[in-house]
């Protein structure tokens, strides 16, 4: 047996670590084998703000923007960044920490100044994205992680909208998804979801009614029941009804959820619709924005086995998809000036060659400059999906790497 089998990857030594213990595990893996320095961990706040160093709570390091200077520019472009320090001898190299299209940090790494080759970088970028992996399977064990992504508590509803949520992205070779929320910290009734399959993609947008607990406990109830109806296999219109049946059951059409429901064939670009009350769907292509036009229905829950129908039209490659809940579109600023079509236009227009994640935060980003505050009255939840499609014969797989 040579050296090579006897020691561990380091793969292996991340997943056998404590959950509370993987930056410590990666600090000493990353010494060991490239001779860093100082290894710290950065997750991206709830609101995208900023990224908090991962430490020994409750103290937390000195936070740095989401958005500029080194660890910043590497979280927005998902590319290594090489920050050049006082010291020649030493350099700070910022890896973006991404999870199969979710971005949740930045990794920054010490390392001798000699030692930041192409080569290294890479094996570096993998090391990264392992330890991301084991960062989200590590949240099922412990609350370090998620503790550290906050500057500020959470309120009651927010927290459960938050664990109710599949992450802020997702990508796949035909697809990449990129969804915001705000308030962050004080969410109530707006959530989405997602989940994919070798064939298709399933995506929903959901308004529950109200606000606080009362929408954050519609909205759990009507996700949990898209959910069993779509893992039952069932076609989205009838998933819809299932859903309507449930909320009805229990509310009596007192409280209602509005959805929108989208299917989507990984191989055709062909996509089913049900909208189900006031999320609106954009598509943008080539430098044209236009409003997908669907046949509005009832919202979930609000009449007794409301009937739905399915709808369908077409996405192609390099088209992209923007959600937005009522929150966004029907949202007016202090001087009752509505939150339209034309500054959404301009928005799309300004970000349509960033990533769906940037353009999702910018348009948030430009409601909250709509509206004049960060406290904004009503949940907004945007989600942006840049269609790439498959190649003709290409079977359905995970992009690779991340």
């Amino acid at each position: 047996m040579n050296t090579s089998d006897a020691v561990p990857s380091a793969e292996a030594q991340l997943r056998a670590a404590p959950p509370h213990a993987l930056v410590a595990t990666a600090g000493r893996l990353l010494a060991e084998r490239f001779g860093a320095g100082d290894v710290t961990l950065l997750l991206a706040d709830y609101g995208l703000t900023v990224l908090q160093p991962v430490t020994r709570l409750p103290d937390t390091g000195e936070p740095v923007s989401a958005h500029d200077g080194p660890a910043g520019t590497a979280f927005t472009t998902q590319k290594p960044v090489l920050e050049v320090t006082a010291d020649p001898a030493t350099e700070l190299l910022h890896l973006p920490v991404t999870v199969r299209g979710d971005r949740l940090g930045v990794l920054r790494v010490q390392v001798p100044g000699t030692s930041a080759d192409p080569a290294t970088v890479l094996r570096l970028g993998e090391f990264a994205t392992a330890l991301g992996h084991e960062v989200a399977t590590a949240g099922r064990d412990t609350d370090l992680y998620l503790r550290a992504r906050r500057t500020r508590r959470l309120t009651l509803a927010a927290e459960m909208q938050w664990q109710l949520l599949p992450g802020r992205g997702c990508a796949r070779e035909e697809f990449v998804i990129g969804a915001h929320l705000e308030p962050a910290y004080a969410i109530g009734g707006d959530n989405y979801d997602w989940s994919t399959s070798a064939d298709h993609l399933t995506l929903t947008v959901t308004d529950g009614m109200g606000e606080g607990i009362d929408a954050s406990l519609l909205t759990s109830l009507t996700v949990g029941a898209l959910r069993n109806a779509r893992r039952a296999g069932v076609g989205l219109a009838e998933q819809a009804s299932l859903a309507d049946q449930a909320l009805f059951s229990q509310y009596g059409g007192k409280r209602y959820a509005s959805t929108l429901l989208l299917r989507f064939d990984l191989a055709t670009g062909a996509v089913s619709a049900v909208d189900a009350g006031s999320p609106q769907l954009y598509r943008q292509r080539g430098t044209a924005v236009e409003r997908v036009e669907l046949d509005a229905q009832m919202p979930l829950g609000m009449f007794e086995e409301t009937p739905y129908e399915e709808q369908t039209f077409q996405v192609e490659p390099g088209d992209r998809l923007v959600a937005l809940s009522t929150g966004v579109h029907d949202t007016r600023s202090a001087t009752g000036e509505m939150f339209g079509e034309g500054v959404l236009r301009q928005i799309l227009g300004a970000t349509r060659q960033t990533s769906p994640h940037e353009t999702a935060r910018s348009v948030v980003a430009g409601l909250i400059e709509h509206v004049g505050t960060r406290d904004i009255l009503a949940d907004a939840s945007v989600v942006c999906l840049d269609w790439t499609g498959r190649e003709a014969g290409a079977p359905g797989q995970q992009r690779p790497g991340r």
